[in-house]
């Protein structure tokens, strides 16, 4: 079959060649774990060929031996049965006019779509990168340190598949920074004269009239040579990579969000100055709707930002929220849910997950409702649990993206943000996209992993939520997904699908 061949992609080859020079004892593992990436990347791959309104797809038809789509041009496309909730499968073979493929770079060039041949360079990435995170030993038992959960998963997103594609990302980069592999890396310090600067930046951080703009060292090499760079203080990255752990003083962790100049899934990860001038600001808006929850939702504070005026050197310092842990209590990344709640017996974890998606959606929908639709995924939400695992409250963080609604903050009677541009949103199917689609696919839908278990949690988890228009649409309207395969064949911005709802279906 096609891609079968041990290493027989670019990408594949390039990283097996650059494990050869300095970590050999690496490579017949990562040769060994390439078939199951290349799997699970055609298995992301197909389920964006079948549920995805790509404009080549004429048709498509289920039955009993999988799905057959019929192309623009005439040619047909047959693979297996695909859920588009479904979570950890692997699709082995793709047929195209009766030729199997079982590789998705290679898949993709024989389409010869618009876009095609970009992206199938960051699928041959998202395979060879994948491979070598799952060179990665697995942890044994709980973390010691409260960011340890962050450093398990080596797969990324369960739905996108660019979900490991890291351009510009040498094996030994990967190594280096990947939070999977769990290094120890060494931040470098930008001194910036005259910088924008929001927050009381820290003293640590200040150097005289210079500002000290924390540099994550691959921007340092890649984005930022010539530069005059100090060394930086040690921390360890957490789920999105290019954000760290970062112990600035003695008790007091932060997490600081640097720029990287290289596209990550589905976006370039650079900080612009729009983000450093509002961080502040953004963050105050929340907090304050934020304490009409209850207590229910914590805000993990943008403490401070600086930049230089270009989005490669700035850097955003947050409070940790695993400072919300209380006696007994752990705090742990929605995309890591899964993970902890597997050693449960099976009744147990669905109970646990039941009770944490009651949280999650009822938290989601009230802030909704008061004006702010929050991007509430596996790696920007966090669950505050118990000693037994009940999901008691959840921590917030990064808010770069979220929307702010103002007519529906003045409708509760919450002043307007002192805010203008992409932030500020009051169209009702914007906002619910925001929210329904960053929770059911980001949190819910890979806790449960196919979309009968994600029907059930849904049922259950909204017994006894307030009526209100947005738990209407969320249960009953067709669900807003990104369109993460056509965002890829098309950059240049959000765009979705349309969902059958699983809530509808017993």
């Amino acid at each position: 079959m096609e891609g079968d061949r041990v290493c027989d992609t670019t990408a594949e080859r390039g990283l097996a060649d650059q494990l050869g020079e300095f970590r050999p004892g690496l490579v017949d593992v990562y040769r060994a774990g390439l078939p199951g990436a290349r799997a699970a990347v055609l298995a992301r791959l197909w389920r964006g060929f079948v549920h995805e309104p790509l404009p080549w797809v004429v048709s498509r038809v289920a039955g009993p031996d999988g799905v057959r789509l019929r192309l623009a041009d005439g040619r047909y496309l047959h693979g297996p049965p695909s859920d588009p909730w479904a979570t950890g499968t692997s699709v082995t073979c793709v047929e195209l006019d009766g030729r199997p493929f079982g590789h998705p770079a290679r898949l993709l060039r024989a389409l010869a779509v618009p876009g095609g041949e970009r992206f199938a360079a960051e699928l041959d990435h998202s395979v060879a990168s994948m491979a070598l995170s799952r060179t990665a030993p697995r942890p044994v038992g709980p973390p010691v340190a409260p960011w340890g959960w962050e450093q398990r998963s080596p797969d990324g997103h369960p739905y996108h598949p660019t979900c490991r594609s890291r351009p510009g990302f040498s094996a030994a980069d990967q190594l280096a920074y990947a939070p999977e592999h769990r290094p120890v890396v060494g931040l470098r310090l930008a001194p910036v004269a005259g910088a924008t600067v929001r927050g009381p930046w820290p003293a640590q951080l200040r150097d005289g009239r210079f500002t000290l703009v924390p540099v994550h060292p691959w921007q340092a090499e890649h984005a930022l040579n010539g530069r005059t760079l100090l060394p930086g203080p040690e921390a360890h990255p957490l789920l999105s990579l290019r954000t760290l752990d970062l112990d600035l003083s003695r008790d007091r962790n932060v997490h600081v969000k640097t720029a990287l100049s290289t596209q990550l899934t589905s976006a370039v990860r650079d900080i612009s100055a729009y983000s450093v001038v509002n961080a502040l600001i953004t963050s105050d808006v929340v907090e304050r709707v934020a304490e009409r929850l209850g207590g229910r939702l914590h805000i993990a504070r943008t403490l401070a930002a600086a930049g230089a005026g270009i989005p490669e050197l700035a850097a955003v310092i947050r409070q940790s929220p695993y400072a919300y842990a209380g006696a007994r209590e752990q705090v742990v990344p929605v995309a890591e849910l899964p993970a902890y709640f597997a050693p449960f017996t099976r009744g147990e974890r669905q109970k646990r997950i039941i009770e944490f998606a009651h949280v999650a959606v009822g938290v989601c929908l009230d802030l909704l409702d008061l004006g702010v639709a929050l991007e509430a995924h596996g790696q920007n939400l966090l669950a505050v649990l118990d000693e037994e695992g009940r999901a008691r409250r959840l921590v917030y963080r990064d808010l770069a993206d979220i929307r702010i609604s103002p007519v529906r903050l003045a409708r509760h009677g919450l002043p307007p943000p002192a805010l203008t541009g992409r932030l500020l949103n009051d169209d009702p199917a914007v906002l619910r996209r925001k929210v329904f689609g960053c929770l059911v696919t980001g949190a819910l839908g890979p806790l449960a992993g196919n979309a009968s278990a994600l029907g059930t949690i849904l049922r259950a988890a909204t017994q006894g939520l307030a009526p209100t228009p947005d738990l209407r649409a969320l249960m009953t309207e067709r669900l807003p997904v990104k369109a993460l395969t056509m965002m890829r064949l098309d950059p240049g911005g959000d765009q979705w699908a349309l969902l059958p709802n699983p809530a509808l279906v017993r």
